[in-house]
C-alpha cells in the first residue's frame, strides 16, 4: 500500500487545547498507520500566551504561512487576561476569511452510552448538523463608537449579508441535506424583528429551495427554534443559519447531546482553494487546564472530520467507530460524562478500540 502524506499545521492554542490536541494526534497517527496515511505535523505556537508576550496572537507572523498545508488542526483559543475579541479577531477570524472557509460545519449526535439532559430521548432522536455561515453576517468590523466615556456614548455595529455569501452557504446546506437520508433542511431566521438582512436571507432560502425540490424545507425564528431544539430535537436534520445564529445553535446542540466535550467542528473551504481548519466547539476551559482531565473526544472527532476532508475515509470511519465503542461501553468516562478518567485514559481507550 502506497503511503499518503498529509502536511498539517497544528495550533494547540490555549488551555486544554494544549492537552487535547496532542491526544488527538496520537489517535490520528495510530489510525493513519493502519490505512496508509502519514501526517507531517508542523507546530505553531499561536495563542493568548503569545499575545501576552508580543502583543500579537501569532507573534507577528502572517497567517498566510498556513496556506502551504493540507489542513489546519486547532485546539482552542482564549484565556483570562486577554479579551475574547482579541483572541477571536487576532487569529480565528483572519484564518477563516483569508482562506475562504465560509462554511462552519458542526455535527450534533447523541452517542449510545451518553446521557442527555432531555428526558426520554435516545440516540435516534438527536442526530443533526448545523451549517453556519462563517465569513460575513453579524460578525463584521464595520461600525464604531462615538463619545466614549460620556453620557452620549453610542456604539454602531453593521451586519453584512451579500447574495454571494448567503447563496454559497445555502447551496452547501441544501447539498448536504440532499445527501442525507431525511433530506430535510431548516433555516434559522429572525425576519419579524430584523427588518432588512433576515427577509433577504429568507428570500434567498426560498429561491435556492426551488433548485432542490427533493429537499423538504422549513424555517423558524431563532427564538422558537432554540426552544424546539430542546423540546423536539428529532424534528431536525440539517440546520442552516447566519454567523451569529449558527454560532449560538452549535453550542446549544451539543448541550442537548450530553456534553460540549463531544462536539467536533470544521471551518471548511468547500472549493478547496485553500486549507480548511478543524477545531472543536468547546473553548479553552481554563478552569480545568493543566489538570489532565479534559475530554479529548471532541478533538478526536474533529480529527475524523479532517480525515474525511482529506479523503481518508477508512481511517475516519475507524476512529469514529472506536469512539462509539468507548462511549457505549462506558467504562472510561471523563468528568464531563460523570466519570473520573483522565485525558490520557480516554485517549488510550480510543486507540485500543481502533482494532475493534
Amino acid at each position: 500500500m502506497a503511503e499518503r502524506t498529509h502536511r498539517i499545521a497544528v495550533i494547540p492554542g490555549d488551555g486544554i487545547g494544549k492537552e487535547v490536541v496532542p491526544a488527538a494526534q496520537l489517535v490520528l497517527d495510530a489510525a493513519g498507520a493502519s490505512f496508509g496515511a502519514r501526517f507531517e505535523w508542523a507546530f505553531f505556537d499561536w495563542s493568548c500566551e503569545r499575545y501576552s508576550d508580543t502583543g500579537s496572537m501569532t507573534g507577528g507572523a502572517d497567517v498566510e504561512e498556513l496556506r502551504r498545508f493540507d489542513g489546519i488542526f486547532l485546539g482552542a483559543v482564549g484565556y483570562p487576561g486577554v479579551p475574547d475579541h482579541v483572541s477571536l479577531w487576532g487569529l480565528l477570524i483572519p484564518i477563516r476569511r483569508q482562506f475562504g472557509q465560509y462554511v462552519n460545519l458542526r455535527p450534533v449526535r447523541l452517542f449510545p452510552g451518553v446521557r442527555t439532559p432531555l428526558a426520554d430521548r435516545g440516540p435516534a432522536d438527536i442526530d443533526f448538523v448545523i451549517v453556519r455561515e462563517n465569513n460575513e453576517g453579524e460578525y463584521s468590523e464595520i461600525g464604531g463608537r462615538l463619545y466614549e466615556g460620556t453620557d452620549a456614548e453610542l456604539a454602531v455595529q453593521q451586519s453584512v449579508f451579500t447574495r454571494e455569501g448567503v447563496d454559497r452557504v445555502l447551496r452547501y446546506a441544501f447539498e448536504l441535506a440532499q445527501s442525507r437520508p431525511d433530506r430535510h433542511l431548516t433555516s434559522a431566521t429572525k425576519s419579524n424583528g430584523i427588518i432588512h438582512t433576515m427577509p433577504f436571507w429568507d428570500e434567498r432560502f426560498a429561491a435556492m429551495a426551488a433548485s432542490y425540490p427533493d429537499v423538504e424545507t422549513d424555517q423558524y425564528h431563532i427564538d422558537i427554534l432554540a426552544a424546539h431544539l430542546v423540546q423536539h430535537p428529532d424534528w431536525f436534520d440539517v440546520i442552516v443559519g447566519s454567523n451569529l445564529f449558527g454560532d449560538i445553535l452549535s453550542d446549544l446542540g451539543p448541550a442537548v447531546a450530553g456534553s460540549i466535550g463531544l462536539a467536533p467542528g470544521a471551518n471548511l473551504n468547500p472549493d478547496r482553494t485553500a486549507p480548511s481548519m478543524f477545531e472543536p466547539v468547546h473553548g479553552s476551559a481554563p478552569d480545568i487546564a493543566g489538570q489532565g482531565v479534559a475530554n479529548p473526544i471532541a478533538q478526536i472527532l474533529t480529527g475524523v472530520m479532517m480525515l474525511e476532508h482529506l479523503k481518508e475515509a477508512q481511517a475516519a470511519l475507524a476512529v469514529a467507530q472506536a469512539v462509539e465503542r468507548v462511549l457505549e461501553a462506558g467504562t472510561v468516562r471523563t468528568g464531563d460524562l460523570g466519570g473520573n478518567a483522565t485525558t490520557a485514559d480516554m485517549t488510550a481507550a480510543v486507540i485500543a478500540a481502533l482494532d475493534g
